[in-house]
């Protein structure tokens, strides 16, 4: 196994090697982003909230979670065609698997310490939640669902860029040393990846966010419904935590997790009937692909990266160790610790953990995004 991942590292750096630098003609101030996830039909969502924003999306990256990064790179070329937004941000398609875990692996955990409500792309295969519409889980990475993407069509594989994710990153924030904001939902593999090719790589970003590290949520799980149990289990860290325990241990300039407060946020009706009065090509997907039952997740977590002292309206500090026994109930959990009581035999780094958010300036946000969404010219 180590071999395998001394493999995939080598091949990263290959990619990396003779890579030309981007170079931009009357550059700006403007703080940048990239925005890695495992994109699913209706997650333009981030693309527009950060296009109306003051950042610049450099790319978009794509990781195995909820579904495998080759499905999941799609739907974010799929997200950027619906408005035209293809020839102006990359898409650049993560590594299909985590550093050590497996479907295999993920189901023998699950035999012994009890299925998880959702095991995102390991879970086992279920053709008829395809055929409605739902993308591909098992043990294949390159296995394509084009029912699960926006009318039904696959975009064209060459339009991916051909610089693997992890390459990306690094090469961005050695471009723009300190002004590159990482935002991650889905697995932290690609950035686990790009650490460990460049060991100034975390340092040298502006900052990490991160839509993940639910803390004491098992009450929750055991006595609330499936969608309950569903909304509180942290598929995120879950799927790699050796991935998580890497980057939350790195030495970041500043690290976000927005874990329980991005449950508190949803669109209701009335926020759903005033986007698809709109009318436009992403407020009719969302009327087609939009699961109002979850949480606006992702879109939380990018609210507290773009207006961070109005989002955020309560939150605290402190350090946090991953569980990465693989023996272990807790195997992919987030231990929370405060100074005096954090583990002196290992380095470990304090992250800001927002415990509420403004509902109604996260929603304000999102609508606005997707009601007026932005182009080429705004990014």
């Amino acid at each position: 196994m180590k071999a395998a991942i001394a493999v995939l590292l080598a091949l990263c750096a290959a990619a990396t090697t003779g890579l030309v630098p981007i170079k931009r003609q009357g550059e700006t101030e403007a703080p940048k982003v990239i925005l890695d996830n495992d994109w699913g039909p209706t997650d333009f969502i981030l693309v527009l909230m950060a296009l109306a924003s003051p950042y610049q999306i450099l790319g978009l990256t794509s990781n195995t979670a909820n579904s495998w990064a080759l499905q999941c790179s799609l739907h974010a070329l799929r997200s950027l065609q619906l408005g035209g937004l293809e020839n102006c941000i990359p898409v650049h398609k993560g590594t299909d698997y985590p550093l050590l875990n497996t479907a295999d692996l993920q189901q023998s955990w699950e035999y012994i310490h009890g299925a998880l409500p959702w095991s995102g792309a390991f879970a086992p295969m279920n053709m008829t939640a395809e055929a409605a519409g739902s993308d591909p889980t098992d043990g294949n990475p390159n296995r394509i669902v084009p029912s699960a993407f926006v009318d039904g069509k696959a975009p064209d594989l060459n339009q991916l860029n051909g610089t693997m994710a992890a390459a990306f990153m690094v090469d961005m924030v050695r471009e723009y040393p300190g002004e590159v904001s990482i935002y991650a939902a889905g697995s932290f593999t690609n950035i686990a990846l790009a650490i460990r090719l460049d060991p100034t790589f975390a340092q040298n970003a502006k900052e990490l966010v991160f839509m993940g590290g639910y803390i004491d949520t098992n009450l929750l799980m055991v006595t609330g419904s499936a969608n309950e149990a569903d909304i509180n289990s942290d598929i995120n860290i879950k799927i790699d935590p050796e991935a998580a325990k890497i980057v939350l241990t790195a030495d970041w300039q500043n690290i976000t997790l927005v874990g329980n407060a991005a449950n508190s946020v949803f669109l209701n009706q009335t926020d759903l009937e005033e986007i698809y009065n709109v009318n436009n090509s992403f407020s009719q997907a969302m009327m087609q692909y939009f699961q109002a039952y979850f949480p606006l997740w992702d879109a939380t977590a990018l609210a507290v990266m773009l207006e961070p002292e109005t989002v955020v309206t309560n939150s605290t500090d402190f350090f946090v160790d991953v569980d990465v026994a693989w023996y272990s109930p807790y195997y992919g959990n987030v231990r929370a610790s405060q100074q005096m009581y954090a583990p002196k035999g290992q380095t470990l780094r304090s992250v800001r953990y927002p415990f509420a958010v403004d509902v109604e300036r996260v929603k304000e946000l999102v609508r606005d995004a997707v009601m007026q969404p932005g182009s080429c010219e705004d990014n």
